[in-house]
């Protein structure tokens, strides 16, 4: 009998070590010079997109036909690598909207579409944006208000939608409207042109963290929309929304860990080269036991996540799973940026420090993508409680 060899690490095989190495170099060269500028002025420049697209990183996880290359775990690892070189979520989470926008698009088939729309986001050359959130109705899918009409070869669209990631500089935005009265079933899909006679981007929102992140809140206002907008089946939108959350809550929850991870190296060097009473902090065994807690919650929710990133990536039906993926990073985030902050002391609390950027970033994490407590609802539903 033939000893089983040892297990293949996906997230580390060679052709994804060169990648992470792209992604360093990426990152020092193009992101880490410019974080607090970009901070200041509340977005990110389009050069910044075309040099993405230019390296293939937009596409990571898109299929070839589109322009894109690789599998989805090669996305979750430039974001991962991106964050560990000490690049801001609020980055990623401006730069990588195409990974939530255009899957509907992708999945549709249609040429037109990967011509007009996919294809030049993957490049870099149009920025784009998923609409969906609404004043009234956040996690609540079913019960957004956004209404498109049919009026002969068009539809008719009026709404409003806010948090809107990269909705201000948004070259064209998927957006989702009810078109029909049956609940979450009657929700469709929409690509939406700048432009676009009666679409506006009304106010950019100011955020606790995220800085270099445009937010938006967007109006629609009798928007005559050609009838081949329409992404995919009429009345299919909120499945289509679905099966994208999946994925946007692994990608949350393995930038969390990144984020964790990233403090808990910060913190490992701050003990060692800090000195007080005439040694180093590292020999403060209350300050080694801080730092370990900190380690070993990250460690833990890493290893769930890619496991759960995993199984998603080969077809499993892994709803609740994701779910608690996300809670559990986000849980081991939390304690990891208040830990790092206070490791750091007064310097972690100086807006000019890493790990203060982090703390106020991190707080997003159990809200965006279904909050901590509509986690707690999908885990719940699968649960035999009746």
């Amino acid at each position: 009998m033939t000893a089983a060899g040892p297990p293949v690490d996906l997230w580390n095989t060679p052709e994804r070590t060169a990648l992470r190495e792209t992604v360093r170099t990426f990152a020092a060269k193009e992101i880490l010079p410019h974080v607090e500028e970009w901070e200041d002025a509340g977005e990110l420049p389009r050069s910044l997109h075309r040099s993405a697209g230019g390296l293939g990183l937009l596409g990571l996880g898109q299929p070839e036909r589109v322009g894109g290359a690789g599998e989805s775990v090669d996305q979750l690892v430039a974001s991962e690598e991106l964050i560990l070189s000490g690049v801001p979520s609020g980055v990623l989470a401006s730069l990588f909207t195409c990974s939530i926008a255009l899957p509907a698009l992708v999945r549709s088939g249609r040429e037109d579409l990967a011509r007009d729309y996919v294809r030049p986001a993957l490049a870099g050359e149009k920025v784009s944006a998923l609409a969906i959130t609404e004043p009234d109705a956040g996690s609540d899918v079913a019960g957004l208000r956004t209404r498109a009409v049919r009026d002969g070869d068009h539809w008719v669209v009026n709404g409003a939608k806010t948090f809107i990631t990269s909705g201000y500089r948004a070259d064209f935005v998927t957006v989702a409207a009810r078109t029909s009265d049956t609940g979450h079933r009657g929700i469709s899909l929409f690509v939406v042109d700048r432009g676009t006679p009666g679409f506006s981007a009304t106010r950019r929102l100011d955020k606790m963290g995220w800085r270099c992140s445009d937010t938006a809140e967007l109006s629609f206002a009798d928007v005559r929309l050609p009838a081949d907008r329409l992404v995919g089946e009429q009345d299919a939108g909120f499945f289509q929304i679905m099966h994208q959350f999946a994925a946007e809550r692994i990608g949350m929850a393995v930038q969390a860990c990144a984020i964790a991870q990233r403090c808990v190296d910060l913190s490992a060097r701050r003990l060692r080269e800090r000195t007080a009473f005439g040694e180093p902090l590292a020999r403060r065994q209350v300050l080694r036991h801080r730092l370990a807690e900190m380690h070993r919650r990250t460690q833990v929710a890493r290893a769930y996540v890619r496991w759960i990133a995993e199984r998603a990536q080969a077809g499993e039906d892994v709803v609740a799973e994701v779910a608690m993926a996300k809670n559990t990073a986000t849980e081991a985030l939390d304690q990891a940026v208040d830990g790092a902050v206070q490791l750091h002391g007064g310097e972690g609390f100086l807006r000019d420090s890493e790990v203060e950027r982090h703390y106020r970033d991190a707080r997003v994490f159990s809200i965006g993508g279904g909050t901590y407590e509509i986690m707690n609802e999908v885990i719940a539903k699968h649960l035999p409680l009746r």
